[in-house]
């Protein structure tokens, strides 16, 4: 698997992760196991968020944490799931894009507390 230096779509990361499994990874973890690693990595992530933007102070050491590589490892394993369960991130996202613009419009910029 050759890597470069531009942009990919969603769908080349599903098939840079696919690729990295069938390679490296001998196969892929159940999709409960990989659900409850995704959980453990957004808690990773949101670690990082409450000490360095919230309210909390970091412990020594903890200031050396990754925050993009945190968010690659949810994006990691949020692929894995939907290489899984069939699931083109790329067409859900475009979608999700559509609900959102129809939903909520003009929601935003009409809510006073924004």
């Amino acid at each position: 698997m050759e890597q470069d230096n531009k942009p990919h779509s969603l769908t080349e990361v599903q098939q840079m992760v696919d690729d990295w499994i069938r390679l490296h990874g001998v196969r892929y973890f159940s999709e409960l196991t990989n659900m409850a690693v995704l959980t453990e990595e957004v808690g990773e992530l949101a670690r990082i968020m409450a000490r360095r933007y919230g309210d909390q102070s970091e412990k020594p050491g903890e200031e050396k944490r990754d925050l993009a590589d945190e968010m690659a490892d949810v994006l990691w394993v949020l692929c894995c799931l939907a290489n899984q369960t069939g699931v083109s991130l790329e067409d859900a996202f475009r979608k999700n894009i559509e609900k959102k613009t129809q939903r909520d419009r003009d929601r935003h910029r009409l809510n006073p507390k924004l």
